[in-house]
């Protein structure tokens, strides 16, 4: 639900514990069924079910053949979770993922503490067939279910001044093992102009291949966008921040001689440290050629009409 506060309430207009109570409990019974013809995800989610109903076919196959199961699920970038592909998925078994609560604030003229359920309610979960491409020249074909991020961003109502919009993952060392390590400041941060995260390719992830994220694939709340490196897609989101400045992501922070703002899936424009010219599909021996724009130029390439691209990586 939505979470406000209010000092002037009068003790007349406060409901009785029984009587909420009972409200509690129609809401179990009675108004879940109703969510569930809109979403299916949030009646899933309350009953810890796998598997996401009413899911419709959003953007269409690439023609590729999808990655695994099996891969898509258990060789995984997750650095909260350890810096072995291995880690996330032996590591983020007992993370808990309800309730969970996502802020949005900011500069935006409805911000509030949503569940997650509650934020997601209103939208049709949709399967999104899209590459993912890493820094680390891997790829990968993944169907996943999700919802526009866009959908969000005018439900807050961002106000003018709003350029930019920053994303942050759940701080919590004793959950996420990997935030004890040095190797990067937590917790993480990532962004994107505010044009980027209103195009209708970024959406935000609840699951893929038909079923709830798994803890290792970012659960419950991932940022998806498909032209750029998979470290943009930042995961177990819990906060939706509207800024004027371009936040500072945290691999940016880091190492800024290798990490830009943008990250942009480029082939002309090498990682320091290897070739981006050319990638690994997970599961194929012989690599391929990098497409620009992780082959979605047609969609996304007017975003960045005049900009050097090669400066702003």
């Amino acid at each position: 639900m939505l979470i406000k506060r209010a000092p002037d309430i009068r003790s007349s207009e406060i409901t009785d514990e029984r009587t909420y109570l009972r409200r509690r409990e129609f809401i179990k019974t009675a108004a879940v069924p109703a969510v569930a013809a809109l979403t299916g995800f949030a009646p899933a989610l309350a009953a810890g079910q796998d598997a996401l109903p009413n899911v419709r076919k959003g953007v269409v196959s690439l023609g590729e053949a999808l990655t695994p199961w099996e891969d898509v699920t258990s060789y995984n970038n997750f650095y909260e979770f350890g810096m072995d592909k291995s880690d996330p998925a032996r590591n983020a078994k007992k993370f808990r993922t309800k309730p969970w609560t996502v802020k949005i604030d900011g500069l935006a003229n409805k911000p509030g503490d949503y569940l997650l359920e509650d934020l997601a309610a209103p939208h049709a979960l949709e399967e999104r067939v899209y590459r993912l491409r890493c820094v680390e020249a891997w790829s990968m074909v993944v169907p996943w279910v999700g919802f526009p991020l866009r959908d969000v961003i005018k439900r807050a109502e961002p106000q003018s001044g709003a350029k930019f919009v920053e994303f942050t993952t759940l701080l919590d060392a004793k959950q996420m093992p990997g935030q004890r390590s040095p190797v990067l400041d937590w917790p993480y941060v990532e962004g994107l102009r505010l044009d980027e995260a209103m195009h209708p390719l970024t959406i935000l992830a609840v699951g893929l291949y038909g079923k709830a994220l798994p803890n290792q694939n970012g659960a419950p709340l991932r940022l998806v966008v498909p032209w750029k490196y998979g470290f943009k897609s930042i995961k177990s989101i819990v906060r939706i921040r509207f800024t004027a400045k371009q936040p500072v992501s945290s691999w940016q922070a880091s190492a800024p001689q290798e990490y830009g703002f943008y990250s942009n899936v480029n082939p002309d424009v090498d990682h320091p440290r290897w070739s981006q010219a050319r990638e690994r599909r997970i599961g194929e021996f012989l690599k391929r050629k990098t497409l620009m724009f992780n082959g979605y130029a047609d969609q996304v390439a007017g975003l960045y009409a005049g900009m050097d691209l090669k400066k702003f990586y």
